[in-house]
């Protein structure tokens, strides 16, 4: 038994340090050096602060700026400890209410919108954290923001227009728009 005992206690101090020390420090070290912003978190800082994340959305409720995806973490809004959808599904009486809810707070906000309300604006995504919009849903709030700010709706739109990212590789996914840049590029607008 012995015999058998001393190469398995071998294997196993040679597999852990080359999987729990070499490997994570020979990844790390390639992201570091090819990849830092990513590396790092794709944190945004403003005036030398971090403000957030342009991967994990943020809740933005003040009418004058763009509101992103609802979030279903718990036990607040875009947790990114508790990363997860409702897990409600598309007959569920509480999903149904939840979305005429949200969508009833969009039309509050801005009675004068009678756009159909996008649907990325009354659901949430399925890690609850989505840091982007759609581009229509981008535009549905441009009105709203305007007004709330006192801004000309044609130069909030044309801000809106700025901030959309491409398709992935050109293929992967639809045109969008993150939140959060989107909001501090307004505050920047004066």
């Amino acid at each position: 038994m012995v015999s058998q005992l001393k190469p398995a206690i071998v294997l196993l101090l040679l597999l852990t340090i080359l999987t729990g020390v070499i490997y994570p420090v020979v990844v790390t070290g390639v992201a570091q050096a090819l990849f830092p912003q990513q590396a790092n978190g794709s944190l945004i800082t403003k005036d030398g602060q971090t403000v957030g994340s342009s991967l994990i959305g943020q809740p933005f409720d003040d009418p004058g700026y763009f509101w992103g995806r609802p979030s279903a973490t718990a036990p607040f809004a875009y947790n990114a400890g508790a990363s997860s959808g409702s897990n409600l599904g598309p007959t569920n009486p509480a999903l149904a209410d939840a979305v005429h809810a949200r969508a009833q707070a969009l039309r509050d906000a801005d009675p004068n919108n009678a756009a159909p309300v996008p649907v990325d604006l009354v659901t949430a995504s399925g890690s609850g954290l989505d840091p982007h919009i759609s581009v229509a849903a981008a535009l549905y709030q441009v009105p709203r923001v305007a007004r709330a700010r006192g801004l000309d709706p044609a130069r909030v739109g044309s801000l809106v227009e700025q901030f959309v990212e491409d398709r992935q590789l050109g293929i992967l996914g639809e045109p969008r728009v993150n939140v959060l840049r989107l909001n501090l590029a307004l505050d920047a607008l004066r």
